[in-house]
């Protein structure tokens, strides 16, 4: 049973609520080297070996899922021969189903706000390997950076939102007139995966939190006869086109092999629950993280090592809230920096929104501190994009980028001016009425007020 966590605490004398962050925070006074020790964990190699030397095997949380169903108390949306999927091997050496089509697309808050081009990415290469998928508009975000962030949330909450939202893709397919489970979940956050995987760890670990949780969720219409809907498998994209790696890379227009590609992994996608992180002996000799990095050796880049790959690429969760300037100077010379003097890299390539968002926003504040260093980085699948030849700007959207993508462009060949006035007429024709979608609009709405069925929209 679960532990209650206690978030906030008070000051007797001052009647303060203290969160752990802001103008409550008292010099430690650590020596040099106690200092040292306290944050050694910065440079610690997260990689298989290091996993798996002196510890204790981790349970695999889907057995208590299985005894779960069998005792009549949750429901598991499976994923299906009908999802295509294919099976990988995690951590452990445990398997992993990654259903490649029938896929729900639960979108990123911060890629739609921010980097645009990194979803629209993402469902053109879909297109392009004609991959049915379903791009709804009923879905929220997973909340998890409020809870992490600022301490004021609870699980409670969390777990009723990932149960919610998950439930909606299980019964999306409704509005085509087809079954329950059709389409599988595909999350695009790292922060979100991450997320899910811990909650969907702590439902099924937790009876109280269960009950809580259906209580709540009974409330909204979002049970399945009256139990909780878990997922067999949390599916991460970038496990998507690990898996796919080779059929997206024969659709490559753009050699790429003289690009030298450094990868960032997110740390909410292999630091939290790293049991169920992708690793591959035929990938960095098994003992990394194996999504990005498989896909970009797949379009044939050179992928550099630099020795901060492990670290964080400094979000955090509250850093970027309360401690922006240790973000933003972590970001640079921790990770940029390094990539560019050391693996002289013409990429940083990440596959996670925040990640993302923090290493190519933040390069302005090198420039503001008489420091300047500059590096192109873009998502694993706005890369593949961009070489199998989608435009870099109606589709990748490098002008949301605010780090140099036309030094990249140049590297690929790509006329990025010729491409940009291509983008500006666009824009125009756009202005005019006339108007292109990655996807039929009739089938964003699938229920609630304004819904029709497609059919009856033809």
């Amino acid at each position: 049973m679960l532990k209650d966590i206690k978030l906030t605490s008070v000051n007797a004398n001052e009647g303060e609520r203290f969160t752990g962050h802001g103008a409550e925070w008292r010099d430690a006074k650590l020596s040099s080297e106690d200092a040292r020790i306290a944050t050694s964990w910065v440079e610690l190699k997260i990689d298989k070996r290091s996993m798996l030397t002196n510890k204790d095997r981790v349970e695999d949380v889907r057995d208590i899922m299985w005894q779960l169903e069998k005792d009549g108390e949750i429901v598991v949306h499976r994923v299906s021969d009908e999802h295509q999927p294919v099976m990988v091997k995690t951590l452990y050496g445990w398997d992993k189903k990654i259903p490649t089509r029938r896929l729900w697309h639960h979108k990123s808050c911060g890629q739609c706000g921010n980097i645009p081009g990194y979803p629209a990415s993402l469902l053109w290469l879909m297109n392009r390997l004609g991959i049915e998928y379903l791009d709804e508009t009923d879905q929220t975000s997973c909340t998890a950076w409020n809870y992490h962030g600022s301490g004021i949330g609870n699980l409670e909450s969390l777990a009723a939102v990932f149960l919610r939202n998950f439930h909606q893709a299980y019964v999306a397919a409704k509005a085509q007139g087809l079954p329950d489970g059709y389409y599988f979940p595909l999350v695009h956050c790292g922060t979100s995966f991450g997320n899910y995987k811990e909650v969907r760890g702590y439902l099924l670990r937790s009876a109280k939190l269960r009950e809580s949780v259906r209580k709540i969720l009974g409330k909204l219409g979002r049970l399945v006869d009256g139990k909780l809907l878990i997922p067999e498998e949390v599916v991460h994209y970038s496990e998507w086109m690990h898996v796919m790696r080779d059929r997206i890379a024969a659709m490559r227009e753009i050699d790429c092999s003289h690009v030298r590609a450094t990868i960032h992994p997110a740390c909410h996608v292999y630091k939290m629950v790293p049991e169920d992180a992708i690793y591959d002996d035929t990938i960095l000799g098994g003992n990394r993280l194996a999504v990005t990095t498989s896909t970009m050796q797949a379009l044939g880049a050179q992928v550099i090592d630099y020795s901060t790959w492990y670290d964080c690429c400094g979000f955090g969760f509250r850093h970027i809230i309360s401690e922006r300037e240790f973000t933003r100077s972590f970001a640079i010379d921790r990770k940029i920096r390094v990539a560019v003097e050391e693996a002289r890299a013409d990429v940083m390539i990440g596959h996670d929104t925040g990640c993302i968002t923090t290493l190519d926003k933040n390069q302005w504040i090198s420039k503001a501190g008489g420091k300047g260093v500059e590096l192109s980085v873009l998502a694993d699948c706005q890369f593949a994009a961009l070489v199998c030849g989608a435009h870099p700007y109606k589709i990748v959207q490098s002008h949301w980028h605010a780090s140099p993508t036309e030094t990249l462009m140049e590297k690929l060949g790509i006329d990025w001016q010729a491409k940009k006035a291509e983008f500006v007429s666009y824009l125009d024709e756009v202005k005019a009425g006339k108007q292109e979608n990655l996807y039929d609009p009739r089938r964003m709405i699938t229920s609630g007020p304004g819904f029709i069925p497609i059919a009856a929209r033809q």
